[in-house]
């Protein structure tokens, strides 16, 4: 080998020796005891880290407490096993980040958050220790707005950041969002444990405007939505793919929306199963202890889904397994700017999907007059709901299903809608193929609707309760195939 081969050699290794150096907390003051703050020794220890070029920072196995920990360029925050991270609960030690340049509709004008960071690059924050927000005890901020504007701190917020990695990391009771990255590009999330069950607005994790974000192997299990991707800015969320999770709500397991500004582009779901909560306290903020949806799709503030796929879902106990909904809420996220006009839905593939002991609330595709669902294909899905519901109990025909264009989406509007497994109205070009259907206990309803369609088609439909009961009421069908 020559020569300066060797040095090229040498001098690279000097460099990831140096790059990989660790920085203990305690070396910088933090302390393994909870009656007192360590965020200054762990923002110590980040910046003199940062200042060497980057490395790691390592919190210990031990008990810590901390207010804003503030993630810099080319640092990974590690915690040990046994190493937990408490979050303080007074306000002063959560101090308002100034307002970043990107705008959101959640910014209550400076963000609170436990580890934060913005426009940062090369961050990690990996280990198999744990992060705990005290979520119970966040109290919101009463000089702010109220509702999810309130102040509440987020476990983890990065805004506007490039190259993120999070590993192994587990994650529980937080303020408000557990995991919030907004505006972020080229994010792993891999193999992180959640338990979201102490406060209003505990989401699991949120991918709010991204670009080229993978979730993976990965545990969720929160009151409010647990897989959530939103769009509360100008930009969408673009080459998105979330594999081998599990997925547990109180109101919705894996979902794209409210929010959706900027729209979700080649977004990837698979490998998926939902299934109830393991938790034995009482909804704070969902509504219903099974969970309200297992799959929501929606377009209702503006904005164009194009491209989603979801595959090999397995749903164990939803009020409504697949919720598809194109509406017109047309909500602004920022002041000062013009009303979204309405969204665009299209491209959407949902397959090899198995619902057992799903409620009453009806598997729904529906947009709103003028503004249809457009290529939307179910294949291989069987959904079995409970029913055993008595007249009186359910929306007695399409006609009196309300249109509800500027409500909230979510199935609870309608509940239990005339049709038993799917109701589909204004769309076009819908294909069903390989579809199994049935309840556990009788149900009166016609098993599908549809109505307002451009070009159906449906194959192979089984009833699997009842052979030889109606299978398709239709209206408004404008060409139909049906084998």
């Amino acid at each position: 080998m020559h020569l300066r081969s060797i040095v090229c050699i040498v001098l690279s290794l000097i460099s990831c020796s140096a790059f990989s150096e660790d920085y203990n907390v305690k070396t910088f003051g933090a302390v393994s005891d909870t009656t007192q703050l360590s965020t200054q020794a762990i923002n110590k220890a980040i910046n003199a880290c940062s200042g060497k070029g980057g490395g790691r920072v390592v919190i210990p196995a031990g008990q810590y407490k901390s207010g804003t920990i503030t993630l810099k360029s080319n640092v990974e925050l590690h915690l040990e096993r046994g190493a937990v991270l408490y979050a303080s609960t007074r306000h002063e030690d959560f101090p308002r980040q100034a307002r970043p340049a990107y705008r959101s509709q959640k910014d209550p004008g400076g963000w609170f958050a436990l580890i934060y960071a913005e426009g940062q690059k090369n961050i990690a924050l990996t280990g198999a220790g744990t992060i705990d927000g005290r979520g119970a005890w966040q109290m919101p901020r009463p000089e702010l707005p109220g509702g999810d504007l309130d102040g509440r701190p987020r476990n983890v917020l990065f805004i506007s950041c490039q190259d993120v990695t999070v590993l192994d990391v587990s994650m529980r009771n937080a303020g408000i969002w557990n995991q919030h990255y907004l505006n972020c590009e080229d994010v792993i999330v891999d193999r992180i444990r959640v338990y979201n069950h102490a406060n209003r607005n505990n989401d699991g994790i949120d991918i709010d405007g991204c670009r080229r974000f993978v979730l993976s192997n990965s545990i969720i299990d929160s009151d409010d939505d647990a897989i959530v991707l939103k769009s509360t800015g100008r930009e969408g969320c673009s080459d998105i793919v979330i594999n081998n999770c599990i997925a547990s709500s109180f109101t919705n397991a894996i979902k794209c929306g409210t929010e959706s500004t900027g729209g979700f582009r080649n977004i990837t779901i698979s490998n998926c199963v939902v299934k109830k909560s393991k938790s034995t306290t009482p909804p704070i903020f969902g509504r219903t202890n099974i969970g309200i949806t297992a799959i929501s799709l929606e377009i209702v503030d503006g904005g164009i889904m194009d491209g989603v796929h979801v595959d090999n879902v397995v749903i164990e106990a939803t009020e409504c397994p697949i919720y598809v909904r194109l509406g017109n809420r047309a909500r602004k996220y920022m002041e000062g700017i013009a009303t979204p006009g309405r969204g665009i839905m299209r491209n959407v593939s949902i397959s090899n999907v198995i619902a057992h002991s799903a409620g009453n609330y009806t598997s729904s595709i529906t947009g709103v007059p003028g503004s249809k669902i457009e290529n939307i294909r179910l294949d291989k899905i069987t959904l079995i709901n409970q029913g055993g519901l008595k007249p009186g109990e359910y929306i007695a025909h399409a006609g009196l299903v309300d249109e509800d264009e500027k409500g909230y989406p979510e199935p609870t509007v309608w509940k239990n809608l005339p049709a038993s497994a799917l109701f589909i109205r204004h769309a076009e070009d819908v294909s069903l193929s390989n579809i199994t259907i049935g309840s556990q206990a009788a149900d009166p309803r016609v098993p599908l609707i549809g109505v307002d369609i451009d070009r159906l088609y449906v194959s192979s439909l089984r009833n699997r309760s009842n052979p030889e009961a109606v299978k398709l009421e239709l209206k408004d069908v404008r060409f139909k195939k049906i084998e």
